[in-house]
């Protein structure tokens, strides 16, 4: 049985039921908020639609789109918007629709990968560098490409994150700028996941630019909206294709794709979908609330885990940090920790919450990282208990939240004492 399986699958990746291992993974960090009222309202009133929404989105739903990329710089008409149930959705339907071998970053979103190994689709990891995730290094960029061609590969697609899950960072301009040179002069098509990109902790701090605004003509976006708009309970994406004849024709097979698969938006969440994507007043409030929230919720985990001697690049947006523990291995050793699984296991029990391994995100197996997610942060309880995070003046001394951070200290502060007391080999 390999280690990355999950429990009870065999060596080739199936039990005896048939379930295959693109059925188990982290989800997107959700932010531990109850739904704000006025969406749940839009919901509501539009749950009496008994009409199916047509595949890719209906009208109202991708003008909206339009307004909300249109804000952002990225000028888009609805000839070229197409929304799912759900990021995943759109990302089957572009990895099918582009054929060829598939390149993503190490480490990337959970997600990503599957897809393509779902459809028989070879899938190649490429470094990153030090300082950010999400976006591959462009010299490793090239050497990959090459050797994979040189070994009879067909790499024609590359995704990206400018703000990354797992890490919660954010690449500057200039790296995205050589690695977007680099994949076009490969030749390849590139989706930028922006499913983050509304989250920044310091966007007076951060610069943040789409790969669409670089390479318009070879750049498709993808945008789950349960990155900053809404609950993941109501899956919605949506995806923003090239303006040109090569746009043209991958949105018309994209669409293809989502018809077969029955792909559609649920009409009452279409309905928050539109309302949602329109940026009213209380969603942007809202919005900003939470990232305020979820910001101060980061920088602590982020200093409780260097304070305990593991390393952490400081999170710039989402609901997430990326923690490596390899400095505290002997530590873990002491525990019977000795990889990325087993460090998944210890801390999800040591910490009564999710905390995935960085194998889940195509990081080695042997390396000691893990994804924490902040949403677990804001304890349980009521909706107006949980609601209490966003208007508090000092949301980290709430009693649930308080003990939360005070139980991650002390699990990671353990594992200091014990590796500073663990004798030298």
């Amino acid at each position: 049985m390999r280690r990355t399986d999950p429990p009870g699958h065999g060596h080739d990746g199936h039990d005896p039921a048939g379930h295959g291992p693109v059925r188990y993974g982290p989800h997107l960090p959700d932010d531990g908020l109850p739904v704000l009222p006025e969406t749940a309202a839009v919901l509501a009133a539009a749950a009496g639609r008994a009409r199916e929404e047509p595949a890719g989105g209906a009208p109202a739903l991708l003008e909206a789109a339009c307004g909300y990329w249109d804000r952002r710089g990225l000028p888009t008409d609805t000839g070229h918007v197409a929304a799912a149930p759900g990021a995943n959705a759109l990302l089957l339907a572009l990895t099918a629709a582009l054929g060829g071998d598939v390149l993503v970053p190490r480490p990337c979103a959970a997600w990503w990968a599957p897809y393509a190994r779902l459809l028989g689709r070879p899938v190649f990891h490429v470094p990153t560098p030090p300082e950010s995730g999400g976006v591959p290094d462009p010299y490793a960029l090239l050497e990959t490409v090459r050797r994979v061609r040189a070994e009879g590969g067909d790499p024609r697609l590359l995704v990206l994150s400018v703000a990354d899950d797992p890490t919660g960072t954010v690449a500057p301009p200039e790296l995205l700028h050589e690695t977007v040179e680099a994949a076009a002069g490969e030749g390849l098509h590139l989706v930028s996941d922006e499913t983050w990109r509304d989250t920044l902790h310091d966007p007076h701090a951060t610069v943040l630019l789409s790969p669409a605004e670089m390479l318009p003509e070879r750049v498709t976006v993808v945008t789950d909206l349960a990155g900053a708009l809404l609950p993941p309970a109501w899956p919605a994406a949506v995806a923003r294709f090239p303006a040109s004849a090569a746009g043209d024709g991958l949105h018309a097979r994209v669409l293809d794709v989502l018809t077969a698969l029955g792909a559609r938006v649920a009409a009452p969440v279409a309905a928050a979908v539109g309302y949602v994507l329109g940026e009213p007043g209380p969603v942007t409030d809202r919005r900003s609330a939470t990232v305020r929230l979820h910001a101060r919720l980061a920088a602590a985990a982020h200093a409780a885990v260097v304070t305990a001697g593991a390393t952490a690049r400081p999170p710039q947006a989402g609901r997430h940090l990326y923690a490596d523990l390899g400095p505290l291995r002997d530590a873990l050793a002491a525990e019977g920790v000795g990889d990325a699984q087993e460090l998944e296991d210890l801390l999800t029990t040591r910490l009564g919450m999710p905390a995935p391994g960085g194998h889940r995100f195509g990081d080695d197996l042997p390396s000691l990282r893990v994804r924490l997610a902040t949403g677990p942060l804001l304890g349980g309880g009521t909706d107006e208990r949980r609601a209490e995070c966003l208007t508090s003046p000092d949301p980290l001394e709430l009693p649930q939240v308080h003990s939360a951070l005070a139980r991650l200290k002390s699990v990671f502060g353990g594992l200091r004492d014990a590796q500073r007391w663990e004798p030298l080999r």
